[in-house]
């Protein structure tokens, strides 16, 4: 940072505040073979987990990948919203193509078909839609690849709404609440090694809770 102000440096307060109370929270990851590959795409990138479910399991385990959206080639172009969208959605199945290769070169398999998650109605519309239009011209090789995929039974492309779209995480500024069920849902959760009372079991401190919340506006 060329320019530090003192709202970043409250910011940056905010993120060692966050740190210092969620000393107990971790990534928790079951035993179980892989059984799905499922991505949430979103214009600023993407979230990959692998979920394990053992037979007798009621809550699945989940190794999470964040990737960045794809490289944009000089300054941002005036293209409608759906289409970088759909850049992205593309980027997300090649993505979890080459996970799926590399499962598969070390033997494991993914049994269901790989779900992609989009929070826009129209991008999820073009990878079914055979008709090409006009306005979609500068993406046709990403529209073919994403459905071939999906022709082949390989992907499926579906809405999920904002409430639902976990990639927010990595990218966006989210509500204590909201945040925290992210967080949840890509099995960051407290140890078990955590006290009952709710605190830290090495520190002796309360967990980090704060009513505000990192915003990405400028």
């Amino acid at each position: 940072m060329h320019d530090p102000r003192k709202p970043h440096l409250a910011l940056i307060k905010h993120i060692l505040r966050y740190v210092k109370g969620t000393l107990s929270v971790g990534l928790h990851i079951g035993v179980g073979s892989v059984q799905s590959l499922t991505a949430y795409s979103d214009a600023l990138g993407l979230a990959v987990r692998t979920l394990d479910a053992p037979p007798q399991a009621t809550v699945s385990s989940s190794a999470t990948i964040w990737c960045p959206g794809p490289p944009s080639a000089g300054p941002p172009s005036p293209a409608p919203k759906a289409e970088a969208e759909y850049r992205v959605v593309a980027h997300a199945v090649a993505e979890c193509c080459w996970l799926r290769q590399l499962l598969q070169e070390l033997h494991i398999s993914i049994p269901s078909t790989t779900v992609v998650y989009c929070d826009n109605v129209s991008t999820v519309y073009m990878t079914a839609n055979p008709v090409h239009h006009r306005r979609t011209k500068s993406i046709e090789i990403d529209i073919h690849f994403v459905r071939e995929k999906v022709a082949l039974g390989q992907f499926r492309v579906l809405h999920v709404p904002s409430s639902h779209q976990f990639a927010d995480i990595m990218t966006k500024g989210l509500p204590v609440q909201l945040f925290t069920e992210f967080r949840s849902s890509l099995c960051v959760r407290d140890s078990p090694a955590a006290t009952a009372g709710g605190k830290n079991a090495e520190t002796g401190e309360a967990p980090f809770h704060s009513e505000c919340h990192v915003s990405d506006e400028s």
